[in-house]
């Protein structure tokens, strides 16, 4: 009886044991922090996509002329037709002021702004097809051209696709030669269908007096360099 007394003892005492162990092991996991987990990355965005004011897809090769710009012979434009790729076409102005389109035929053009000639072509568009939608970019401005000639470096004719001076053109074209004499440089202009000879006296220019005669040039100028 004293041995059966002293093992139900030591089964007692060791379950007991066995569950002080157990509490103090779920005390101690319930008293470490929680792993965090890692924050979500917020990805940006995306870009949205935009489409220029009339609508249509952007055209590569496009140039921004200046805000005085008119279309002339030689330029080179591009009409672009949104969902008509069979009207669409990157033409150059003719001699004569027109340009072809495919099924559209001859359109004249000089004159005319890129929106002016924009809204001339969706109207014969529109002969053939519902809701045209085009775009008219400038891809080359070869019908503005100012000129230099004379005792220069490099006399020629020299394109205006922004604002441009006299001085400007002077250093475009490789300055004066050593005898050139820059105190009687005349910049010739027709105005009001007659031409005027207006004065430029480089020399002045250079010393810092009289910049006002140093204008901007319009199309069609020559600078002539004695």
């Amino acid at each position: 009886m004293k041995q059966a007394r002293r093992r139900l003892a030591t089964i007692v005492a060791g379950a007991v044991l066995f569950a002080a162990q157990s509490m103090v092991a779920t005390a101690q996991s319930g008293s470490q922090p929680e792993s965090k987990k890692p924050a979500p990355v917020a990805l940006p965005p995306p870009a949205p996509v935009t489409l220029p004011p009339n609508g249509a897809p952007a055209v590569r090769g496009a140039i921004v002329p200046p805000s005085d710009y008119v279309i002339g012979p030689d330029d080179v434009l591009g009409i672009v037709f949104w969902r008509e790729k069979e009207l669409s076409a990157d033409v150059v102005v003719r001699p004569d002021g027109k340009i072809s389109l495919p099924l559209l035929d001859e359109i004249s053009v000089v004159g005319l702004t890129p929106a002016e000639l924009r809204a001339k072509v969706m109207a014969e568009a529109n002969k053939l097809v519902e809701d045209a939608n085009a775009t008219v970019v400038v891809k080359q401005i070869n019908s503005r051209r100012v000129f230099i000639t004379g005792a220069i470096t490099k006399p020629g004719a020299y394109a205006l696709t922004g604002p441009m001076t006299v001085v400007q053109l002077i250093a475009l074209s490789g300055g004066l030669v050593e005898f050139a004499d820059g105190e009687k440089i005349k910049i010739m202009r027709t105005e009001k269908g007659a031409p005027v000879a207006l004065p430029f006296n480089y020399k002045l220019f250079s010393e810092g007096k009289d910049l006002a005669q140093n204008i901007s040039l319009k199309p069609g100028d020559t600078v002539i360099v004695p």
